[in-house]
């Protein structure tokens, strides 16, 4: 069986969602979509279910359709600050794009429960049936390579009847467990963490195995303009400021956690790793309450009495649930050029921002033509790791937000992307009152003045610590 399409894209993930959106919004063109998961959400739809966006709904899914319903919410640990979809919210949300938007089209065939081969063929996973696809150009939506741990076994070694499961399982169990491990510091980790404390299991019977203390963001720094009186815009500003007055790396991070921008676990430990992870004051503080944090580097094995680090043992037992919260969620790929010939590989161009990436791809191969030029909007970002990550990420941040600057209707386009979490939609300073909408326009011209300082004071900065 052949196909033709004008485009292949190869994953229904987020990525891919926000791409095909933003190219049926802006062409003509034709798409064929292939995934080896039996809807879309990619990644999604393998997650613990108590999994939630770590940052708001406003800011993900596509651009044509809001996720969620503009609710604040008025109980819990996101208390006042904007909604977060849950996992099978987001799931849905893609389904119904699929099926009430992009089907509908005309322009877009699907194909679920199929692996891609290469050379424009993909094989179903149930049939075996084989389908070669003539498509102009070919889209890699996978290249991310998002992993969880129920798609991914532990990297230790297990010996015999030690209770290990992933995050997934902490819903179905019944107290038949005297004790828990958490093993992962990222946010897989602070989700099972606060998963567990959150259903009354006491503190003291939680340990956290945590290979690297984490920088952390205040996700209150990050909402919607018309919801958070410009403290968003305010944030931006006094991080470039920072950017630009810094003397060196640890003055940066002093700087930005007295500033409220960055937080910590333990005052008393020094962060080594950054991977955007956000929490409210409120997680953080029931986080706190976890006391026997483990901090002897990775878990190499765990026998039925010993928990085996890099740096030392713990003890353990058979009546301990072992939370593998390990699986490198967001793994530091190597950039390449998105543009390619007859190939586009989805990368984040704004930091930790995937899918308003995704869509800002597909606006740049829909208004552009030439290669050399796309390529140069579309400068990849790796994903952080290190805390000089931090550093680096935001100073890439900063050269391609100015490179977007230099095009008008560029510009213009970002102003009215829903997923553009940095810039201030139209829709969303219209819907703020008069103080915010005065408070956004003078932080956006302190922004412009403190910006050239900023980058070039982070290159120094950078330089010295490479």
């Amino acid at each position: 069986m052949s196909l033709k399409a004008d485009y292949l894209v190869i994953g229904s993930g987020a990525m891919g969602m926000a791409f095909v959106d933003t190219l049926l919004s802006e062409t003509d063109t034709s798409i064929i979509m292939v995934d080896s998961h039996h809807q879309p959400g990619g990644h999604w739809n393998d997650a613990y279910p108590y999994v939630r966006l770590h940052q708001p709904s406003a800011f993900y899914g596509v651009n044509s359709r809001t996720l969620g319903t503009d609710t604040i919410d008025t109980v819990g640990w996101n208390k006042g600050l904007y909604e977060l979809a849950t996992n099978s919210e987001v799931v849905a949300y893609f389904d119904q794009i699929m099926q009430q938007d992009f089907l509908p089209s005309g322009r877009v065939q699907y194909f679920p429960n199929c692996q891609y081969t290469g050379g424009g063929t993909f094989k179903s996973l149930l049939s075996g049936k084989v389908v070669q696809v003539e498509a102009k150009k070919v889209v890699d939506a996978t290249y991310m390579n998002v992993t969880v741990p129920s798609r991914c076994p532990p990297a230790y070694d297990l010996d015999a009847g030690v209770h290990c499961e992933p995050p997934n399982a902490l819903p179905r169990l019944s107290g038949e467990f005297n004790d828990y491990v958490v093993i992962g510091a990222g946010k897989t980790g602070i989700d099972a963490c606060l998963f567990l404390l959150k259903n009354g299991v006491e503190p003291d019977r939680l340990s956290w195995i945590m290979p690297r203390d984490a920088w952390m963001l205040d996700r209150a720094d990050i909402q919607p303009l018309s919801m958070a009186g410009g403290k968003t815009a305010a944030r931006f500003v006094q991080q470039a400021i920072d950017l630009a007055e810094a003397e060196s790396l640890e003055d940066l991070f002093d700087r930005q956690e007295q500033s409220g921008a960055l937080l910590r676990l333990d005052s008393n430990v020094k962060p080594t790793m950054y991977r955007c992870a956000t929490v409210t004051q409120l997680e953080l503080a029931e986080l706190r309450r976890i006391r026997n944090v483990v901090r002897l580097g990775r878990v190499k094995r765990v026998s039925s009495d010993t928990i085996y680090l890099d740096q030392g043992t713990i003890k353990t037992d058979p009546a301990t649930l072992h939370v593998d919260c390990s699986a490198d969620g967001l793994a530091r790929r190597p950039t390449c050029p998105v543009f390619s010939g007859h190939e586009i590989t989805l990368q984040s161009v704004r930091t930790c921002q995937q899918v308003f990436s995704a869509a800002f791809i597909a606006h740049v191969e829909a208004a552009y033509t030439e290669e050399d030029l796309k390529n140069d909007l579309c400068r990849p970002i790796p994903h952080p790791d290190t805390d000089v990550d931090f550093l680096r990420t935001n100073l890439a941040n900063s050269l391609n937000a100015a490179r977007w600057a230099q095009d008008e209707d560029l510009d213009q386009w970002l102003r009215a992307a829903r997923l553009d979490a940095f810039s201030q939609p139209a829709d969303s300073l219209q819907a703020a009152d008069s103080a915010t909408q005065q408070s956004v326009a003078a932080s956006a011209a302190e922004l412009q003045a403190a910006g050239a300082r900023a980058i070039e004071n982070a290159q120094r900065l950078l330089a010295s610590v490479q």
